[in-house]
């Protein structure tokens, strides 16, 4: 397993991993609540998810996202920020190394490819 976690991290710190803009489905389980999610921006620290339901910032959440040719990893994650009505933004926690290769292969694929980067501020 890969502690993601590297204590707290302020809002810079998050961001300095290049994101990928993706829509990718995914699912989300937490304390109150269990809904399906398009996970948006993506880096292999965090996501953005557009989602119903509600969150609180810190709230841990589990979460299942499905990468092209039917691929899954299933991290957890700490939401860091809630967007109301639209959804949240987390910042992975915990995943197996397996499911971080995984992730780690296709933000490189995703960014390679012209037009689908976000470039970290």
């Amino acid at each position: 397993m890969v502690d993601a976690k590297a204590g707290n991290m302020e809002t810079d710190e998050r961001r300095r991993a290049p994101r990928a803009k993706v829509n990718l489905p995914a699912r989300w389980e937490g304390v109150v609540s269990q809904q399906a999610a398009s996970v948006t921006n993506l880096s292999i620290n965090g996501c953005f998810l557009l989602s119903g339901g509600s969150v609180e910032p810190r709230e841990l959440i589990r979460l299942e996202i499905t990468l092209p040719n039917n691929d899954h990893i299933y991290p957890w994650a700490e939401v860091v920020e809630a967007a109301g009505e639209i959804g949240f933004a987390v910042r992975f926690t915990m995943m197996d190394d397996v499911e971080q290769e995984r992730l780690n292969r296709f933000i490189n694929e995703t960014l390679e490819t012209p037009g689908s980067s976000n470039p970290a501020p």
